[in-house]
């Protein structure tokens, strides 16, 4: 098959590490194409409705080409997306800088071992994605915002505990910079424009409506369509969306890489595809970067080992979930007058995330594995589900209401006034309104291995070398639950499902002194081949401990820096 074009660099994905890459690249003149197996997201395009949300999954064999992809194992099920913009589509915003103490990797035993790189290495890189990204903090000191109440209680329950709360960072637009922030006021840029973005759709400030995790109609959060892959389209990068990798190898004949990619049509939505039957479209570059995400990447570099030969052995190793673990605070109350009451928390108010707990490490001053927790939410959608969970007690309701409608008819009652007896139905929403997820994550050991079986890949992994660590996050949110007189459920999914879920996998590319510790070096270059690097979730060592988009997008900044101070290898 003959190669169709050829490009200076070629980037895989457009998560954190590919939109960076793309930009950077493209920006210092670099003819670049970037391929994207998901499609574009303009505001208004996100699945809501049930019909949507059940084709809204990544499997193209069974016509299936929306936005959320679950990759199943033993032991973890990890939520991944795809789409233009990767993970930031589906991610709660946050952006925290890698603690300074914690660059390290711990093992089983309680060892660790340094990470190649460190925050003074990243910080400046760090500022620059943050002028990008233009994050700003949950606006707490205003109305609506400060009234937000599980902010309020999150942030009580934390004070009462000794605990250390802070509001970070977040990639979402609450207002125009130098003006109050306004639920659902248009979004400007530098110039006043309000369509300067690759969709050419007009953005507004976030509406508190919690739906951050399933794609934000209204472009409220800062995703990297709107920011870094718009500039990339601008300085001359080929943006390609439904172009699914399947292949790379370095070139046959000189220096350079060759990647084989199909194309999914949006015909072929809702309709069964032979996906392996797919024509190859064969393209070139001088420079490749792989940046599919933690699973991608792993993927891809296992299944075209054959012509990788000399990759590390360390290839899948040092996986971790970065210690995700997700528990449910809930029947909440409050005492006033000496009286109990239900409390208000109202998780679908908000932004998904609007603060966190940060409980220190061993090595700064800790007496366990660092943490995060962070106030969880959801879509308003969903609190009728969690209504609806209390089944018993919402039949009993509405036997009531038939029982009273029969009765009015039956006695031809004159009281034309519903409005009790609706009321009653609906019920007073105590189960919904009282619910607060809590998120933690932080610095579990990543001990987990991704091998390929029959063409699938496989993980090893399970919860036993980070008990201590998992015990820790547990005893924290029972005591969040505790100072909010509330009930607690640990690990709601594995409670029901058997298995804790992450949407934070990192590692199986780690970044390593040589090959024998892992798949790249501290510039993200691939051992053994130049010209060929990774940038994404999967080079991290172990757990990065915060959210961590931010630093894969810090160092895929760093590696673009060294990747463009090195002359473009000629082409063959």
């Amino acid at each position: 098959m003959a190669v169709q074009e050829h490009f200076d660099t070629i980037v895989i994905g457009s998560g954190f590490g590919g939109s960076v890459t793309a930009y950077r690249h493209a920006e210092a003149g670099r003819q670049v194409l970037l391929l994207e197996r998901g499609r574009r997201y303009p505001p208004g395009s996100f699945a809501r409705a049930p019909r949507e949300m059940h084709a809204n999954f990544w499997d193209p064999s069974e016509g299936h080409l929306g936005l959320f992809q679950v990759w199943k194992f033993p032991g973890i099920d990890a939520l991944v997306s795809a789409g233009l913009g990767g993970g930031s589509l589906i991610y709660a915003n946050v952006l925290i800088r890698k603690d300074e103490q914690w660059f390290f990797r711990r093992s089983a035993d309680g060892a660790t071992t340094d990470w190649p790189v460190t925050r003074a290495d990243l910080d400046p890189h760090y500022d620059r994605v943050e002028k990008v990204l233009a994050p700003q903090t949950f606006p707490f000191d205003h109305e609506p915002y400060a009234s937000t109440p599980k902010t309020r209680a999150f942030k009580a329950a934390a004070e009462a505990a000794g605990l250390e709360w802070f509001l970070p960072k977040l990639a979402v637009s609450y207002a125009d910079p130098g003006h109050d922030p306004v639920p659902g006021e248009p979004v400007h840029d530098a110039n006043g424009e309000t369509t300067d973005n690759l969709h050419h759709r007009t953005r507004s400030t976030c509406r508190l409506c919690g739906e951050c995790d399933i794609g934000c109609n209204y472009g409220s959060k800062n995703t990297l369509d709107y920011n870094y892959l718009t500039l990339a389209e601008k300085n001359g990068a080929v943006l390609r969306d439904h172009c699914e990798v399947r292949t790379l190898s370095p070139a046959e004949t000189g220096p350079g890489y060759v990647v084989g990619y199909v194309e999914h049509r949006d015909e072929d939505e809702g309709r069964r595809t032979l996906t392996n039957q797919l024509p190859v479209v064969e393209v070139s570059c001088d420079r490749l970067v792989l940046a599919a995400g933690t699973f991608g990447t792993n993927y891809l570099l296992l299944k075209n080992r054959d012509s990788f030969q000399e990759l590390s052995p360390a290839l899948g190793r040092n996986f971790s979930g970065n210690g995700d673990f997700l528990g449910l605070v809930h029947d909440a109350h409050v005492t006033v007058n000496g009286k109990r009451a239900p409390r208000v928390l109202a998780p679908s108010r908000g932004s998904v995330i609007t603060s966190t707990i940060r409980l220190p490490d061993k090595a700064d001053g800790g007496d366990g594995p660092g943490y995060y927790v962070q106030d969880g939410g959801y879509p308003g959608l969903a609190d009728w589900f969690v209504e609806a969970l209390n089944s018993g007690r919402l039949a009993s309701r509405v036997a009531r209401f038939i029982e009273g409608e029969l009765m009015a008819r039956l006695h031809r009652s004159p009281n034309s006034d519903l409005d009790e007896r609706v009321e009653e139905l609906i019920g007073d929403g105590h189960l919904s309104a009282s619910v607060l997820p809590l998120l933690g994550m932080g610095l579990d050991t990543p001990g987990g291995a991704m091998t390929l079986r029959d063409g699938f890949l496989e993980l090893d992994w399970d919860r036993v070398g980070s008990r201590s660590y998992f015990d820790r996050v547990q005893a924290t949110m029972q005591l969040v639950a505790t100072e909010l007189d509330a009930k607690f459920l640990p690990d709601p999914i594995s409670h029901f499902h058997g298995k804790l879920i992450t949407v934070h996998a990192v590692g199986g590319c780690a970044m390593a002194h040589d090959a024998s510790g892992g798949v790249v070096d501290k510039y993200g270059e691939v051992f053994g081949y130049p010209g060929f690097a990774i940038a994404d979730g999967s080079v991290m060592p172990g757990p990065v401990g915060p959210n961590p988009s931010f630093t894969i997008a810090a160092l895929a900044d760093r590696f673009a820096d060294h990747q463009l101070a090195r002359p473009i290898v000629p082409s063959p």
